[in-house]
């Protein structure tokens, strides 16, 4: 009987040892992520603070 429950427990941790490994395998092949468009932020532009640090240098 002790070896029975013995038994019982390792096939329980072993399904959720398999369960926790699978959920997020099974849940990215549900996610269509290539199908749909990526929308992408606009780049912040250069403000010229190069020149301005080129300027100061000259005058110091």
């Amino acid at each position: 009987m002790n070896r029975m429950n013995d038994s019982l427990k390792l096939i329980r941790r072993a399904l959720l040892v398999t369960l926790v490994v699978a959920t997020p395998v099974m849940a990215i092949h549900g996610v269509r992520a290539a199908d749909t468009t990526t929308i992408e932020a606009p780049t912040m532009k250069n403000r010229g603070a190069g020149l301005v640090l080129m300027v100061s240098l000259q005058r110091s």
